[in-house]
C-alpha cells in the first residue's frame, strides 16, 4: 500500500499552516475550530494551492514543477455536511464518484434499497453512508474525511462511529481525518495530531497523547483536567507544587518553576469524607456539576473534573451544592511546563 506524504506550507488568513506527515494507515488531525484542518484537507485534495510537496507512494501530486489537478490525484474526500447532490438519487450520486462500481457500493454500503431515494428522505447515517460510497467509487488510493460524525446526533453517533472503525480496518487504505472531537479521533485513528494556529504541536498515538502531553493545550484537548502551579521541591523521586489556589500536589514527574498540573478524570476518586488511602492529593470543594456521559457520570468538584460510576455516585448521594473530596495518585499526575 503507497504511502501518502505531505510536506507544505499555505498562507492562511490569521497564520500559515505549515504541516509535514506521513500516512499509512489512519491519522486524525483534532483541534479546535478555524486551526487549519480542513485547509490540510483541501490541500492535498488538490482544493488550494500550497507551497511544497505532496505525494502519494510514486504519484508527485505537488512539487516546484508538478501540480494535479483534483480530478488527476486519487482521493476519495467526504465532507463535513457530506455535500451530496439533492436533486439526485442516491445511486446518481455515488455513480458521480464512478458509474463502473456503483452497484458494488451500494451493496457494500447497505443501501441498495435506497438507490432511488434522495438525501432529504435519508437519516443522519444514511447520508453518511451514501457520502463514503461515492467517495470510495472513484477507487481511491487516500481517503480524506473531513468532520466525519460532527453532522449526527448523539444517538446515532456511536453506532456510526463503530462502523466507520470496522471501514477502515477492512479497506486498509491511507486514511487522514479532521475533526474537533478528540473522542473520535482516538477511537479512529492509530496516530492523533493536535494542530494550533497551524503548527503541529504533537503527533502520537492517543495512549501517548494521554499519558506525555507536550503542552498544557494538549493535556486539556485530550480532556484532562488542568491545573497551575509553581514547583516548591523536588525530592526522593516526588515533586511538590503549590497550587495558584493555594493546595499543595505531589507527582512523580520531574519539573522546575510554573507547571501545568495535568490529571485525568478517570484518575480521580470522589468521597464525601476525607479518606485515608495512598492517594497522596487532596482537593476539598463544592460539587458545582454532574452530568451522564454514556454509563459514566462526570463530577466537577471544585477545579477538577472527576468520572465515576452511575453505582457509586448514588452510594456516596452527590448533589449539586454539596461538599466532596477529590483525591489523585502523584503517580497518576503528570506535569508540563506553562
Amino acid at each position: 500500500m503507497a504511502i501518502l506524504r505531505a510536506d507544505f506550507e499555505l498562507p492562511l488568513r490569521s497564520f500559515d499552516l505549515t504541516l509535514a506527515l506521513e500516512v499509512e494507515r489512519t491519522v486524525a488531525l483534532v483541534g479546535p475550530s478555524g486551526s487549519g484542518k480542513s485547509s490540510a484537507l483541501r490541500s492535498i485534495a488538490g482544493l488550494a494551492r500550497p507551497r511544497g510537496r505532496i505525494a502519494l507512494g510514486d504519484e508527485i501530486w505537488l512539487d516546484a514543477t508538478t501540480s494535479r489537478a483534483p480530478e488527476e490525484r486519487r482521493v476519495g474526500l467526504v465532507f463535513q455536511e457530506y455535500a451530496l447532490f439533492p436533486h439526485l438519487t442516491v445511486e446518481r450520486n455515488v455513480a458521480f464518484g464512478g458509474k463502473q462500481r456503483v452497484g458494488e457500493m451500494l451493496e457494500r454500503f447497505r443501501i441498495s434499497h435506497l438507490a432511488d431515494a434522495r438525501p432529504g428522505e435519508l437519516s443522519g447515517g444514511e447520508r453518511q453512508r451514501v457520502a463514503l460510497a461515492r467517495a470510495l467509487a472513484r477507487d481511491p488510493g487516500v481517503l480524506l474525511l473531513d468532520e466525519p460524525l460532527a453532522a449526527l446526533d448523539t444517538h446515532t453517533k456511536d453506532a456510526v462511529r463503530r462502523e466507520l472503525q470496522e471501514l477502515l480496518a477492512e479497506l486498509g487504505l491511507p486514511t487522514l481525518i479532521v475533526t474537533h472531537d478528540y473522542e473520535d479521533a482516538a477511537a479512529l485513528a492509530e496516530s492523533v495530531g493536535v494542530l494550533v494556529e497551524g503548527g503541529l504541536r504533537q503527533l502520537g498515538t492517543p495512549a501517548e497523547l494521554v499519558s506525555q502531553p507536550a503542552d498544557p493545550f494538549v493535556a486539556s484537548f485530550t480532556g484532562a483536567n488542568l491545573l497551575r502551579g509553581s514547583v516548591q521541591l523536588v525530592d526522593d523521586g516526588l515533586t511538590r507544587v503549590r497550587l495558584e489556589t493555594g493546595e499543595v500536589v505531589y507527582s512523580t514527574d520531574e519539573a522546575a518553576g510554573d507547571v501545568g498540573v495535568v490529571v485525568y478524570p478517570w484518575d480521580v476518586s470522589i468521597g464525601r469524607v476525607h479518606a485515608d488511602d495512598s492517594a497522596m492529593n487532596l482537593i476539598r470543594g463544592e460539587v458545582t456539576s454532574i452530568s451522564e456521559v454514556g454509563n459514566r457520570v462526570r463530577v466537577r468538584v471544585g477545579p477538577l473534573t472527576a468520572e465515576v460510576t452511575q453505582a457509586s455516585m448514588e452510594r456516596l448521594g452527590l448533589a449539586r451544592g454539596g461538599t466532596a473530596f477529590a483525591s489523585f495518585k502523584a503517580t497518576g499526575t503528570r506535569l508540563v511546563p506553562l
